[in-house]
């Protein structure tokens, strides 16, 4: 069972910036989507952004205009950059991988924080 490995998460101030990191490895593998979803307190776990293959990314509105997810081509690596943050982002920060070959799975979360 492949699964992802996040990091990046830690406390910044409202307006700041972190850089979450997703690293899944595995022999021959190939994922066709990635994903970042997120889960606050006493919350459902929510979709903030995706990318298919290399190129196609989706974002939840309320991080559309702050929120960047890139994949290294050709690699099994995604970021999510995130810019102008705001209380309400605080949450932990899930990766969800498919790929050919494999269950979906999800990393085991990194925590973000923002507050001042």
């Amino acid at each position: 069972q492949v699964q992802p490995v996040e990091s990046g998460g830690g406390l910044v101030q409202p307006g700041g910036s972190l850089r979450l990191s997703c690293v899944a490895s595995g022999k021959d593998l190939t994922l066709y989507y990635m994903a970042w979803y997120r889960q606050a307190p006493g919350k459902e776990r929510e979709f903030v952004a995706s990318v298919v293959n290399d190129d196609f990314a989706s974002y939840e509105e309320s991080v559309k205009d702050r929120f960047t997810i890139s994949r290294v081509h050709g690699e099994n690596t995604v970021f999510l950059q995130m810019n102008s943050l705001k209380p309400e982002d605080t949450a932990v920060y899930f990766c969800y991988i498919q790929g050919y070959g494999i269950k979906p799975a999800w990393g085991q979360g990194t925590q973000v924080t923002v507050s001042s």
